[in-house]
């Protein structure tokens, strides 16, 4: 809560991915609040208050999991919304001529989204989901202590360094600070 609260204000790719590791944390954990505060919560150093409110907030995720039904697979609607609200402001920069240094990140990540969305097979997906989904998988192989190869590394920074700067243009416009209109 306390995290996700701050990564949502400084790096919204953080805050989806931060999200998708709590989604997977109460997956792993079975939904079983006792266990999740054995295992999580009791290795926070806070007072008694602040475990509470983390209790409560996890409470609330596995309800809205349970009522989501995405108890096995797939996200909660909130960290869905804001992955299309990124989404959205992502299209709208590269209509936008304002935002060049942005656009050139992009066309740049731009052949590593495409391989990585013909290797999902889900030609749907949009160009946030690939990436994010991309950067989680590289985080669950770092988790494992496993190997990427010199490839991955380079679409790793490549796609970092272009989420990183939506990442920050979208604190603009939830700050009202960007000229969003379309030439």
């Amino acid at each position: 809560m306390f995290i996700a609260s701050q990564k949502k204000k400084e790096n919204v790719s953080e805050y989806i991915l931060y999200m998708w590791q709590i989604e997977d944390i109460i997956r792993t954990f079975q939904f079983d609040i006792d266990k999740i505060k054995t295992n999580i919560i009791s290795r926070f150093q806070l007072d008694d208050e602040k475990k509470q409110q983390l209790t409560e907030w996890y409470e609330s995720l596995i309800d809205m999991m349970r009522m989501e039904g995405v108890k096995e697979k797939g996200h909660l609607q909130m960290v869905t919304n804001t992955l299309n609200e990124l989404n959205t402001l992502h299209k709208t920069l590269l209509m936008s001529m304002k935002y060049p240094e942005y656009t050139a990140s992009y066309y740049k990540a731009l052949p590593f989204i495409s391989e990585l969305r013909a290797k999902e097979n889900n030609p749907e997906a949009n160009d946030m989901e690939v990436s994010l989904s991309f950067l989680y998988g590289i985080l669950v192989l770092r988790l494992k202590g496993e190997k990427v190869t010199e490839q991955t590394t380079e679409a790793l920074a490549v796609i970092t360094k272009f989420l990183a700067r939506l990442s920050a243009l979208y604190n603009d416009y939830k700050a009202d600070k960007l000229d969003l209109e379309i030439a």
